[in-house]
């Protein structure tokens, strides 16, 4: 490539969909991550798409209702492209209820479902007996069932990307001089360095621990327990996470906090009890101040862009991310919501 329409600093999971998105539309892009891809937070192993809950609706809720709902058809894209499957697959998501109280509150955010989720998924209230041996233990006897919860694999998907990418000729390179529009999309270091030119936070990193188990429950939903994510993969895993660690000394390494996150889950459901642990992963993960993902001109750099901040919702997102910030990029057009801009995290 001689000349990049577009140059995306970062290979994580919204540099390489923004990416992709603009290749899509006719634009040479090149790549640039000096680590490789995926090598931040976005080569964990949880790939979690999971919804917030349906109720007290605002503007992220409904991005990420968008981005949900156009994450099939953007995975099919890319392992066409790649030849490379993803591991995403739409399967829904399994709640255990705690009590009565609980039970009467997830019957009414069914009912807002049904409206704000636009008759698109569902989200109802079933027996646990009904669930098979993969039912989280639940003291109501009752489990939440959602239909709109999806999963992937983070590094599957990373690769596919770009496999993707170079397959309609985009670089992806270590080092190269930036031409054309320049967007960051470079995670924890891009809010470390903002903060440090603002002279105040503008965010900061998030360490998480997540564990790989061997139980091959593919075809399974995933469950969600006591804020722990358990979510079957397409390879024959099942991924545990996480923590959330403001405080740490070495961001890569595990320790007790995640044997911890793993009792519990094989607490929480019976069929994980007997799986060996296979793997053992932990990162830092780019939390805004604003807590949203951060979307539009560069606070720094005025004549860039940025996108960052995907914390824990950055695969859920990355679709409706790469489009918003394609149309701004290349077409002028800006559909960014007031809450994910620059200034809604200075």
């Amino acid at each position: 490539m001689a000349m990049a329409d577009v140059t995306v600093l970062g290979a994580g999971i919204f540099g390489l969909s923004v990416a992709w998105v603009c290749v899509l539309r006719g634009a040479k892009v090149r790549v640039i991550d000096p680590h490789g891809p995926g090598a931040g937070s976005s080569g964990g192993i949880v790939g979690a798409l999971a919804p917030h809950v349906p109720e007290q609706w605002n503007e992220k809720k409904a991005f990420q209702l968008d981005s949900l709902l156009m994450a099939a058809d953007f995975w099919a894209g890319v392992e066409t492209a790649s030849g490379l499957s993803t591991g995403y697959a739409r399967l829904g998501r399994v709640q255990p209820v705690a009590d009565v109280a609980g039970l009467d509150l997830a019957r009414a955010r069914g009912e807002s479902a049904a409206d704000l989720w636009q008759g698109q998924a569902v989200w109802e209230v079933l027996p646990a007996e009904k669930q098979g041996d993969w039912a989280p233990q639940s003291p109501s006897g009752w489990v939440i069932r959602d239909t709109l919860t999806a999963r992937l694999h983070p590094r599957m998907a990373c690769a596919a990307l770009v496999a993707a990418l170079q397959a309609r000729g985009a670089e992806v390179v270590k080092d190269h001089a930036h031409q054309g529009r320049v967007i960051h999309a470079t995670g924890v270091a891009g809010l470390d360095a903002a903060s440090a030119a603002l002279g105040r936070s503008f965010g900061s990193g998030v360490k998480g621990q997540a564990a790989l188990l061997a139980l091959d429950r593919r075809d399974a939903p995933q469950l969600f327990v006591n804020t722990i994510h358990i979510v079957p993969h397409a390879d024959g895993t099942v991924a545990i996470g996480s923590t959330s660690e403001r405080d740490y000394d070495d961001p890569k390494s595990t320790d007790a906090q995640l044997d911890a996150v793993i009792a519990r889950a094989r607490e929480a459901a019976p069929a994980l009890r007997e799986a060996p642990v296979i793997d053992r992963w932990a990162g830092v993960r780019p939390r805004s101040r604003s807590r949203a993902p951060v979307l539009g001109v560069h606070p720094v750099h005025k004549d860039h862009f940025i996108a960052n901040g995907g914390f824990k919702i950055g695969f859920g997102m990355a679709p409706k991310v790469a489009q918003v910030m394609a149309d701004l990029m290349l077409d002028g057009v800006d559909s960014i919501p007031a809450g994910f801009r620059p200034e809604a995290s200075l």
